[in-house]
């Protein structure tokens, strides 16, 4: 192959690095609320639009479908566009999916609509991730992945007390309306901060780096031993945390546990505020394990086993964990967090000028396990129903299914080879 080149840009000056996470977080802020609200909203929608639990979990997971579908293509823009024109770009469709989503009168209304924010807001994280990649040192990319993580988190956490208290007086239909209004706004903030994408230079520029020709395909992501080490942990272990974070709590909470709805909005927004500080903890704390030489993949083979004794004491108490329902899905959500480190691993696995490819397969990898996660646990539940089983125990049955698929995908991280790296 030919030589070419690539920028290397220098990283931006402090200053205007805070003001471009700033930007971009509160973009990523509002994806999550709308991601997470579908938990919060659960029982109203199964009664006005007499959802089944299969429903509810399809309608859940088409956000994630729709996120999911994007992300191939999405890589590819990144890495030629760079993240201001993309993420732009993608968001006026999240801004039509939440009109939409206001709009629905039907099932198949919401779900088209869902499917749409999920498009619409793929790029949230994907775009500055890509962006961190060239603009901040190696350091700073684990405590902006975490930090944005955490942001996340505080839209989860919006989309629970405040949206229950909001839903007597404005309704669902006109948070939807408010949620696209607070996009757009988002939109101009980047469209006024982040800065252009550097463009391919050629040779001798100073901070030219040279690298091989790039025919713009997934070859080298795919072919990486390194991101099939990645592949199951990041299906199972990390899409299902964010599948029972965004969904399945709250109806393990209301129909296992025997929480009111409002019960069951406080313990969401406990979850969702246990994780935060546990992203704000892991921001501060991964520069320095990097420094010290602690690899990620050492993280998480030590505390993704803490998931599974908190999901075995899910599935053996039920009903019987009662008050303490919210304090053991935050435990596991919190655990979990242990597997998020890989998503800024497999960016930094990677030359420059292709993260936002490897960034966004692994997303696609992610969000694809959320999607199944979410769904297939609704089917659990109603196939167990089916059979005759109390719904407690076929939540348990769905529940302890995933547990099984989770530890699987550890085992196999475990037994591909270290040297994959």
């Amino acid at each position: 192959m030919t030589a070419a080149t690539l920028a290397q840009p220098a990283h931006l000056p402090r200053r205007m690095a805070v003001v471009v996470f700033l930007a971009f977080a509160l973009a990523y802020f509002f994806s999550a609320l709308v991601r997470a609200i579908t938990a919060t909203l659960s029982p109203t929608l199964l009664t006005e639009f007499s959802l089944n639990a299969q429903d509810l979990g399809l309608l859940a997971g088409g956000y994630f479908l729709g996120f999911s579908l994007t992300q191939l293509p999405l890589g590819r823009l990144l890495d030629r566009h760079g993240p201001k024109k993309v993420v732009l770009a993608f968001l006026s469709f999240a801004v039509l999916g939440c009109l939409a989503f206001s709009w629905a009168d039907s099932f198949h209304g919401l779900l088209a609509a869902r499917v749409l924010c999920g498009m619409g807001v793929s790029a949230c994280l994907m775009a500055p991730l890509t962006g961190y990649r060239r603009w901040f040192d190696a350091s700073t990319q684990l405590r902006t992945n975490s930090w944005m993580l955490m942001t996340g988190s505080l839209g989860m956490l919006a989309a629970t007390l405040p949206v229950q208290w909001l839903m007597p007086i404005w309704g669902w239909r006109a948070l939807f309306v408010m949620l696209g209004v607070m996009i757009a706004l988002a939109m101009v903030l980047i469209a006024l901060v982040v800065p252009q994408w550097q463009k391919a230079t050629p040779m001798g520029v100073a901070h030219a780096v040279p690298v091989l020709d790039d025919d713009g395909s997934y070859r080298q992501i795919w072919r990486s031993p390194y991101f099939w080490r990645m592949m199951p942990i990041g299906f199972f272990s990390y899409g299902g945390m964010v599948a029972i974070q965004t969904l399945w709590a709250g109806p393990w909470m209301t129909q296992v546990a025997g929480w009111t709805a409002n019960e069951a909005a406080t313990g969401l927004f406990f979850i969702n505020l246990s994780m935060l500080v546990a992203f704000w903890l892991w921001g501060m704390v991964t520069p320095r394990l990097a420094r010290r030489g602690i690899p990620v993949e050492r993280l998480i083979a030590w505390g993704l086993p803490l998931t599974f004794v908190v999901l075995a004491a899910l599935v053996g108490l039920g009903a019987a964990i009662g008050d303490l329902a919210a304090a053991a899905l935050a435990l596991y959500c919190v655990c979990s967090t242990f597997v998020a480190l890989a998503q800024p691993a497999v960016g930094m696995a990677f030359p420059a000028h292709l993260a936002g490819r490897a960034l966004s397969a692994y997303n696609l990898v992610i969000f694809a396990g959320i999607f199944v996660v979410q769904w297939g646990i609704g089917l659990a539940v109603d196939a167990g129903r089916s059979l005759g089983l109390p719904s407690v125990m076929a939540y348990q049955v769905a529940l302890a299914g995933f547990a099984v698929c989770s530890c699987l995908s550890w085992v196999y991280f475990l037994l591909s080879k270290p040297d994959q790296t």
